[in-house]
């Protein structure tokens, strides 16, 4: 299998899970709202769950769906300089970004794992569920960052071979 075909079906799976837990967090909300002002009866668990669910929502699609050229970027110096200073940017700010992130993940799988004896107040979720999509943002800020370097190496490599 060709890796285009492996990214593509990564992303359907991706934005199937994100669009999973954005429906669940959309029918929880509904049934808050539902409960709450419909019956005049709050359900205590889906503040709680609606809470969780945003986390994983955001965090999932920040770490697989949402595309490198749609992040938040600061690109006041980057048109200004050549394509090859870009090119070093490009690379430092995948290093520090994914460097950053490499370095935090020991110490934040240790805080997640060790999260997992306390559990959320109202459903007794374990919190190391809670905060497991921390870990795999950071694994995917990691991994986007080498293959982006990788690519940006690949790239000045063929503009170098072309001239």
């Amino acid at each position: 299998m060709q890796f285009a075909n492996i990214k593509k079906m990564w992303m359907r799976v991706a934005n199937l899970i994100g669009g999973l837990l954005f429906s669940a967090l959309f029918l929880v909300f509904v049934a808050q709202v539902t409960a709450r002002f419909g019956f005049n009866m709050p359900l205590m668990w889906t503040d709680e769950m609606a809470v969780i669910l945003y986390i994983w929502v955001i965090m999932w699609a920040a770490a697989f769906m949402v595309p490198e050229r749609e992040h938040v970027v600061f690109d006041l110096l980057y048109h200004f300089v050549s394509h090859r200073v870009q090119r070093y940017m490009r690379i430092a700010g995948h290093l520090i970004i994914g460097g950053f992130s490499a370095w935090a993940l020991p110490s934040s799988w240790n805080y997640i794992h060790f999260m997992a004896r306390e559990g959320t107040p109202v459903i007794g979720l374990p919190l190391m569920w809670v905060f497991l999509p921390f870990a795999l943002l950071l694994v995917s800020l990691v991994v986007r960052g080498i293959w982006q370097i990788v690519m940006i190496l690949r790239e000045s490599t063929l503009t170098e071979e072309k001239q």
